[in-house]
C-alpha cells in the first residue's frame, strides 16, 4: 500500500501541472486567431513549442506511472523544470500576443479552474485510499485529508477573488497560481506522509 500510495502522490503531482497546462493551451489556442496577422506566424510557433513541452510532460508522466517512489524522485526534478520551461514559454507569450486583459483573465480562470480540480480529485482519492486503512490507524489520514480539502477550500476562494476582481496584472495572477499551487504540494506531502505513518 506504501509504494502504491507514495506513487499516487506524485501523480497527483504531474496531474495537477498537465491539468494547468492544457488549460492555458485551451486558453491560448481559442485566442490565437485574434492576434495581429503580421506576427500570427510568430504566435502559432510559439503555440506549437507550448504543446510541444506539453506533450513531452505528459509522456515523461506516463513513463513513470507505473515506476517506484526512488524512480519517481529522480524524474520529478526533471519534470519539474519541464514545468518551469513551460510556464516561461506561457509568461513570453502572454506578454507578446496576449496584452489584452480579457484574454490574460480567460487564461487565469481555465488555470485556476483546472487547479481547483485537481485539488478536489486529489482529496478524494486519498479519502477512498484511506478507507483501507483500520479505523485507529486512519486518524491522523484523515485529518490530512481534512486540511487538503480546506486548504482547497482556501485556495478556491482566493483565486476567485482575484478573477472577480478582473484587473489584476498578469505577474499578481501567475503569483496566485503559484502560491496556491505550493499549498497544494505542501498538503499533498502532508497526506503521503500521514500515509506512510500509518502503514
Amino acid at each position: 500500500m506504501v509504494t502504491h500510495s507514495s506513487t499516487h502522490f506524485n501523480i497527483n503531482w504531474a496531474k495537477e501541472r498537465l491539468d494547468e497546462m492544457d488549460a492555458i493551451l485551451t486558453s491560448l489556442e481559442g485566442k490565437a486567431g485574434a492576434v495581429q496577422a503580421d506576427v500570427r506566424d510568430m504566435a502559432n510557433n510559439a503555440l506549437a513549442d507550448l504543446r510541444k513541452s506539453r506533450d513531452s510532460f505528459r509522456d515523461a508522466v506516463k513513463k513513470q506511472a507505473e515506476t517506484s517512489e526512488a524512480a519517481w524522485i529522480s524524474a520529478k526534478a526533471k519534470l519539474e523544470h519541464e514545468w518551469n520551461l513551460f510556464e516561461t514559454g506561457v509568461r513570453k507569450y502572454v506578454e507578446s500576443f496576449g496584452k489584452q486583459i480579457e484574454d490574460q483573465q480567460a487564461t487565469f480562470t481555465l488555470q485556476a479552474a483546472a487547479q481547483l480540480k485537481a485539488w478536489r480529485e486529489a482529496a478524494g482519492k486519498l479519502g477512498n485510499d484511506a478507507k483501507q486503512f483500520a479505523a485507529e490507524r486512519r486518524a491522523e489520514i484523515d485529518v490530512a485529508v481534512k486540511r487538503m480539502s480546506v486548504d482547497a477550500a482556501a485556495a478556491e476562494e482566493k483565486l476567485q477573488k482575484l478573477n472577480q476582481a478582473g484587473t489584476q496584472s498578469w505577474s499578481s495572477l501567475m503569483a496566485a497560481l503559484t502560491e496556491t499551487r505550493a499549498a497544494f504540494d505542501r498538503a499533498n506531502q502532508a497526506a503521503r506522509e500521514a500515509f506512510k505513518r500509518a502503514a
